[in-house]
């Protein structure tokens, strides 16, 4: 028997995890937790980061945008822009001549960006408010967890990417050993709260972390994001890894 999908031509929904009911019931209320969270976060999230990574944070993602091939002059989409972390680093690869536009449906987290010349539109990874074909590279920070709909982001990403244009999704995925995976769980869910209380963020920040790892917990495993890219139409699909735990996919969109 066909399903609803198959029946009407669409690609199924690819949520990257389930409903987590201790903190939303339904997609509605995922919504509303994620835009609240994030909104009322803002302000701590820098310096939380610059705690947590060692001040690590901006040479990974530096090396990580040039890995996948952001070049000087490229016009780049930060999807999820957030406060701008990656697109930070991602000015000083394009030099003067390159462009950044950033996407987010957070106004709390894009009001925290302070980048000259970056370009901010309120949207979502799945229905992008932007022109088909319009960008040389596509980059999405740690936000694939947060989105509704995988498929739908990826075939987005690939609509308003160019013909040869790349697109890099960073990740933190859960590590391969029960060991390491338990350390990193007892470091999210108990330590950074901790941390964030000490250096007197808000309570919702330290919520926020423990939620970043029962998304990462719950996340759909590495070969399926690398196969909802190849099914999105992408070409030359990897992965990379860094410490275990930093995953870098990336993907060609084909020329045409």
């Amino acid at each position: 028997m066909n399903t609803n999908a198959e029946a009407t031509g669409k690609t199924p929904e690819q949520p990257p995890h389930p409903l987590l009911h201790s903190y939303y019931d339904d997609e509605a209320g995922r919504h509303r937790f994620l835009r609240r969270i994030f909104d009322e976060t803002a302000a701590d999230y820098d310096r939380i980061e610059r705690v947590l990574a060692l001040g690590s944070g901006p040479w990974y993602r530096r090396m990580a945008l040039q890995r996948a091939g952001l070049a000087s002059g490229q016009h780049m989409l930060d999807v999820g822009i957030g406060t701008g972390l990656v697109a930070r680093e991602a000015l000083t690869i394009l030099g003067g001549q390159g462009r950044v536009v950033g996407v987010d449906p957070s106004p709390g987290m894009m009001g925290q960006v302070d980048l000259p010349g970056v370009e901010l539109l309120p949207g979502r990874a799945e229905a992008l408010p932007c022109a088909d074909a319009a960008f040389d590279f596509v980059c999405m920070g740690y936000a694939l967890r947060h989105v509704g709909d995988v498929a739908a982001a990826f075939a987005e990403f690939r609509r308003v990417l160019r013909p040869g244009g790349r697109v890099l999704v960073l990740e933190i995925s859960k590590p391969a050993s029960a060991a390491a995976t338990w350390l990193l769980k007892a470091y999210m869910r108990a330590l950074v709260p901790l941390i964030s209380r000490a250096i007197g963020c808000r309570r919702d920040s330290a919520r926020l972390w423990r939620y970043y790892w029962d998304t990462i917990e719950a996340c759909i495993p590495p070969p399926r994001i690398l196969a909802a890219l190849q099914e999105a139409g992408f070409t030359q699909v990897q992965r990379h890894v860094e410490l275990g735990i930093f995953s870098e996919y990336t993907a060609t969109r084909p020329q045409e």
